[in-house]
């Protein structure tokens, strides 16, 4: 007996509607896709439960709430202190973070293209990349007295290897077939390290940025501390040290979360957008 063959003609209409097989996301599906709610809710989280335990412990002087704290730093800011402190630190910062990053930069270039630079880099990094900057503070204010130029000394020891060590790092796992199609244009030096090196390492630089930028405040603040006792001078290092003396713990922990808001204001805003407008648009990260 020959087999049947059923045709879909054949069988029967199914009764009943028909699932819509794309459903629409619903408000929360949508707003946890970005990732500033993401990050905005974590916080809030972390701020209520801050809020929380500070008003179980009730002791203001060891654990402020975080609603005193907001008090006093508005309080601070209104005032035109923490303003005045908050300036005097970036542009320190600013300055030491330029010139150790631009430093980094030009033994990185002389060590991807000289042997002798590939041993300095290599031994000075080794030597120097374990030794805490602070620990050079004493002979940074012998050298170059109660001044700036101590800090931005300082400053740019912290930057210069973690930038140099991972630049140089990123510039050594460039491909070798990127390498060669450079050799073929007739890239050497600067124009090759440029047009090929940097673009195919960038991850690994701003990943020195980064990591540069981080050690840079820590720095900078335990710098302060010991500079402003030193000088009567500094930023919000030493304002947090003079209210902990005034065991003022609120303008203490409005100095802390000063610093906090403007490591996610620079990472939120500055570093996002390089890696956006780089790494994401060259198709390096999604």
């Amino acid at each position: 007996m020959a087999p049947q063959i059923i045709v879909a003609a054949d069988l029967p209409p199914r009764s009943g509607n028909v699932d819509a097989i794309e459903q629409k996301l619903g408000v929360f599906e949508l707003l946890w896709q970005s990732g500033v709610f993401r990050k905005t809710l974590l916080i809030v989280v972390l701020a209520v439960i801050w809020e929380m335990y500070a008003r179980q412990l009730d002791n203001p002087l060891l654990f402020p709430t975080l609603t005193d704290t907001f008090k006093s730093l508005y309080a601070n800011f209104a005032d035109g202190v923490l303003p005045t402190r908050v300036w005097t630190t970036l542009k320190i910062l600013v300055t030491g973070y330029v010139l150790g990053t631009a430093l980094a930069f030009v033994l990185t270039i002389l060590a991807i293209n000289t042997r002798i630079g590939t041993d300095f880099l290599e031994t000075m990094t080794a030597m120097f990349n374990p030794l805490p900057a602070i620990s050079l503070l004493p002979l940074a204010l012998i050298w170059f007295g109660l001044g700036p130029s101590s800090l931005v000394f300082v400053l740019l020891h912290s930057v210069l290897w973690a930038v140099a060590l991972n630049t140089h790092s990123g510039f050594l796992g460039v491909s070798r077939t990127l390498r060669m199609v450079g050799a073929n244009y007739g890239l050497t030096g600067l124009p090759y390290v440029i047009r090929i090196l940097v673009p195919a390492a960038f991850p690994s630089i701003l990943t020195g940025l980064k990591i540069g930028w981080a050690f840079a405040w820590r720095t900078l603040i335990a710098a302060e501390l010991v500079f402003g006792v030193s000088s009567g001078q500094g930023g919000l290092g030493w304002f947090i040290f003079e209210n902990r003396n005034l065991l003022d713990i609120p303008a203490v922990f409005a100095g802390l979360l000063t610093v906090v808001i403007i490591g996610l204001v620079v990472e939120n805003l500055i570093f996002q957008t390089i890696e956006r407008k780089t790494l994401q648009k060259w198709g390096m990260k999604e």
